[in-house]
């Protein structure tokens, strides 16, 4: 387990945004895993920015997110296929069949969780996932308490995060909210995973999921075993484990 811990938030997203960039010249029919949220808006921002600067061929990258959020149409603004058709894949000219998400609507979910990895698996598999994680040390919408076995399926949204989709979409009680993401078994068979966290808010979590136990009481926790994992976090997310670096090269 690689930690690079950036000097500020710039430094961060240019680090990032590189990564990706690299990802895509090393490879290109590589299959690249996003994640969406306030710690990607600026990477993705500055990989489009490049490639508007400096263009190369992309006509075989393959685009994925590793989650999408269930019963609300596809328009959303808060739809990941939404973020990422506007953030990187409009942007990149990524042809409509390398974009490869899940629909947000369906009456058979699980057949989508098998045509979502079957597509993947086809291409070869994941080559890189950048991989948020969120307050609570859940990774993709895989919340506490999520076994480290799971493949692909649809789990509950986090309550503050669903109260809040409700406010913007108006959508009735009756209607059930969920995320299919990847299972963290799936994103363990990444070849590469990268973990980002920039912000103060993400300090203690970082702290437990790369310190701590393995566990699925935090989910993110089980990065600590995959083979090729690098931790990119901005000084403020780095800021619990920085006096404890010299412990984590010892002990990882």
């Amino acid at each position: 387990m690689k930690i690079t811990i950036t000097k500020n938030e710039q430094e961060f997203d240019t680090g990032a945004a590189w990564r990706i960039i690299a990802q895509m010249l090393e490879k290109p029919t590589a299959v690249i895993g996003l994640s969406t949220g306030q710690t990607t808006m600026g990477m993705h921002a500055l990989v489009s920015r490049i490639f508007a600067q400096y263009p190369f061929d992309v006509s075989r990258i393959t685009l994925f997110n590793v989650d999408e959020l269930t019963n609300l149409p596809r328009e959303y603004a808060g739809s990941c296929y939404t973020m990422i058709l506007n953030q990187l894949a409009g942007p990149l000219g990524i042809p409509e069949a390398n974009f490869i998400m899940p629909p947000t609507l369906s009456d058979d979910f699980e057949a989508e969780c098998r045509l979502f990895e079957q597509r993947l698996a086809e291409r070869g598999g994941a080559d890189l996932q950048m991989l948020g994680i969120g307050a609570n040390g859940h990774i993709g919408i895989n919340q506490p308490g999520t076994p480290f076995e799971s493949e692909t399926w649809v789990s509950p949204m986090d309550p503050d995060f669903e109260a809040r989709v409700r406010r913007e979409t108006h959508v009735p009680p009756e209607t059930v909210l969920g995320g299919l993401t990847r299972g963290i078994k799936n994103i363990m068979h990444t070849r590469k995973l990268i973990l980002i966290a920039k912000g103060v808010h993400k300090a203690e979590i970082i702290e437990q999921a790369i310190l701590g136990p393995v566990t699925t009481d935090i989910p993110a926790s089980i990065v600590q075993l995959h083979p090729n994992c690098e931790i990119l976090l901005d000084a403020e997310a780095a800021s619990q484990i920085i006096g404890k670096i010299a412990l984590i090269n010892t002990n990882h």
